[in-house]
Parts: structure tokens; sequence; C-alpha cells
């Protein structure tokens, strides 16, 4: 039974719904609702206009209307008297297919024809820095490796600990927080679940990360790359298939204990690999942490290889454990919605298509990489990426009208990007 909000709102003292959507850039629009006009919303929606945001529409098309899924309310923790609500988009009475939440759930309903269901979880990387952005908060956190940094870790004790009681209170069953890699770095982790369940938490983590960091007078960022000399964010995510009550991908009589239909899902992020990129690694920093030299740590942590391996953190897909396994390739700035769909289109062409992963590289592939022949490698920039996807027969047909709008919009960033002459270009170039 759907949820009735104008109910929920007297239940539990919501004054105000945030109605939220989020465009193909991932960037958060939202509308304030009181709670008094919340019903007329969930049958109207709320109206915008869909090219004032990062959506390929002009001035000229029809109100875009924002229809919230009561089924996705937070309660958001630090402001109680608010109810978040992500929203599907319409527009002339149909979904809008360049939507990223439309686009997800249209994949989802594809999978569950099958009898399959997508369940995943993320590991969200992000920088605690400086409100101007310029350097990490902590100017004590100074370690070459501070990777699980005790003290750094303390120090941050009540940003930390305010987004995780957070977490706890709204029912996620968050389990681990650290410091990760690199200075003013943080990864807070938290169970898996339904992929769009995971998407919409996703949207939600990063809004409620920024804004409890603003309340401590910092400024959260999952900027993929914000340091040259530090490890960039990545957005792992855990990946397992199931049919009713059963792991599709676990088998125990493999000697990692995946499935034959796991390796084919495997087969298939590694055929689309370099096109999936341009979703996963959206913009141009990106590329800055999939190709990166080694940073002051020593090791980037992220791939720069196509390749699958067991228990190593050095290739693009990890399997750590029988029945599930961990896709490395993604980055802080990945919309939430985007990711799951291209990981679930990528792997179900790959079980319908019985893609072949290839050989399983248990080699560190930093040192040993350049041993192997044949490995493809990753896009060395977005417009590579994008060239890929504009190319990708499989990522075209499962996501439709999405891509040209989605390659339009990135073009012209790419475009403005490049117009942009940089202090490096002028220190080596003056005098040639």
């Amino acid at each position: 039974m759907t949820l009735d909000l104008e109910t929920a709102a007297k239940e539990r003292g919501i004054k105000y719904f945030l109605v939220s959507y989020t465009d193909l850039f991932g960037t958060q629009r939202a509308k304030l609702v009181p709670a008094a006009a919340i019903r007329s919303t969930c049958k109207n929606g709320a109206g915008f206009a869909g090219f004032a945001t990062w959506l390929d529409m002009s001035p000229a098309d029809a109100d875009l209307l924002a229809v919230p899924d009561p089924e996705g309310l937070i309660q958001l923790p630090w402001k109680p008297e608010v109810g978040w609500l992500p929203a599907d988009l319409v527009m002339d009475g149909k979904p809008v297919e360049q939507g990223p939440r439309n686009l997800l759930k249209r994949l989802i309903k594809d999978a569950a024809r099958e009898g399959l269901q997508m369940k995943t979880g993320v590991e969200c990387e992000f920088f605690l820095i400086t409100p101007c952005g310029s350097e990490p908060a902590d100017t004590a956190d100074k370690q070459t490796k501070p990777c699980y940094d005790q003290s750094a870790l303390m120090r941050r004790y009540e940003v930390i600990t305010e987004i995780c009681d957070a977490m706890l209170g709204l029912g996620w069953k968050p389990y681990q927080n650290d410091h990760e890699d690199a200075n003013g770095q943080f990864e807070m982790n938290w169970d898996y679940d339904d992929a769009l369940v995971t998407a919409d938490r996703h949207a939600f983590f990063k809004y409620m990360t920024r804004s409890i960091a603003e309340k401590h007078g910092l400024r959260a960022t999952f900027m993929p790359k914000p340091f040259m000399d530090l490890t960039g964010s990545g957005c792992h995510a855990h990946v397992s298939l199931w049919r009713d009550d059963r792991n599709v991908f676990s088998d125990k009589s493999d000697e990692i204990g995946m499935s034959e239909a796991g390796y084919h899902f495997i087969g298939g992020l590694i055929h689309s690999a370099d096109a999936l990129a341009a979703i996963t690694n959206p913009c141009v920093n990106s590329y800055k942490r999939i190709n990166a030299p080694r940073t002051t740590s020593g090791a980037t942590w992220a791939p720069n290889t196509v390749t699958y391996t067991g228990n190593n953190r050095t290739h693009m897909i990890r399997i750590p454990d029988g029945g599930r396994f961990e896709f490395r390739l993604a980055d802080g700035a990945a919309n939430p919605y985007l990711l799951q769909a291209g990981i679930l289109a990528a792997g179900l062409d790959g079980i319908r298509n019985r893609r072949d992963p290839g050989q399983r590289l248990d080699i560190n592939m930093y040192t040993d990489g350049h041993r192997v022949e044949g490995v493809k490698r990753l896009p060395l920039n977005m417009l590579d990426a994008m060239r890929a996807l504009e190319q990708c027969d499989v990522l075209n047909e499962a996501f439709g009208a999405f891509v040209p709008s989605y390659l339009k919009l990135k073009h012209e960033e790419w475009n403005d990007y490049c117009r942009h002459l940089t202090q490096w270009e002028r220190d080596t170039t003056l005098d040639c």
C-alpha cells in the first residue's frame, strides 16, 4: 500500500517536503512543498522548467513535472520537520526518457521480467575541506600514509558520527566509517539493498553529508580528484544478482565462488567498460583519478585497465568472496541512478549474450600490468569515453533516447573546458 504522505506528515511532525530529482549531471533539484499541499503535488507533480537544469530541453518545452515517490520518503535527521522525496520526471503525461531515476526504474523492470533483481551497496568516498575548497580542513592531517589514521578520524568525530547516527536512525544499517587513503578523505559504509533503494540513499547521502559538513563549518566534496598529489575519491559498487531468495552469482564449486552467470555479467561490464566510463566517470576531472601517477601514499587505488581478479584491489573488478563482485571504476561524481543503470544494463547484456570476461589476472596491475598482452585500457579522457559511448550498441539500445541527450550536454561541457587556458600551458609554451 502506498504511503499517505499527508497522514505521515501529521504523525511525524513534517511541515515541508523537499520534492527532489537528480538531473543528468548529478545535481539535485528540488521544490519545498508545504505539507498541506503534498496531496495535490503527489497527484499533479511539482513543476520545473527543465531547461533551467542539466536536462536536454529548451525554454519552449512544457512544464517538467516531478512526481514524488512516497516510498522513498526520508525525514531529514538534522531538520526533522522536512521530509525528502525522490521524484520521477513526467512531461506531457509521459515519463521523461532522459530522467536518470526513470531510466533506472525501466531497466529494473526489464530485469524483473526475467525474474532478476540486482542488489548493490556503494562505498562513498569524500573529502572534508576548507569552505573555499583549497585544502583539507584538518591542518594536522599530514601523514604520508594516512589511511585508517585513528587520530585524524577522531578529530572529525562530531561530523562522522552525526552522519552515521543519522543513517542508524533511518534504518540503513551503517557498519563502518574510516579515514581513507588521502589526507582529509573519509568513507562511510551502509548495508546493500535493491538497486533503486541504494540509488535513492546514495543521492540522499551526498546531500546529507554536505549539509552536516556545512553545519560544522566544513565543506564536503565528492570531486574525483580535488588534489593532484592525493588519492582520488572513488564510489565502488558491490554487486550481486538475485532470483527470489537465491543469489544467482553464488557457486560454491567455483574456485572463488562465482557462478557462470556471474562471470557473464562481469563479461558484460568488461565488454562495455570504455563506454560505461562516460557514465561512471562523468567529468573532466574523473580521468585525473583513473589515469593518475602515483600519489604520496604510493598508489592511486583506481583502475586504469579493463580487467578482473580475485581479492586484489589493482583491477577494475575485484571478487573478494563468493556471490558478489566489487566494481571499482566509478568515482564520486557518478550520478547515483546512472551508476546503477549502467552496471545493470552492461551486466544483463553479458548474461544474455554469454560474454566471456577473459582470463582472470591475479597480478599487481600497477607493477606488472604492462607484461600482459591485449589488455584493454580505460579511456584517457572524457572525450574518448563519450566517443566510446556514442559507438556502444549495448548501452545505446538499453538506454534509448537518454544517450543522445546526455552526450549533447556532455559535449557542451567538454567544449567549455577546452575554451579555458591553463597556467600549465602558459608555463610550458610561452617560450616555444
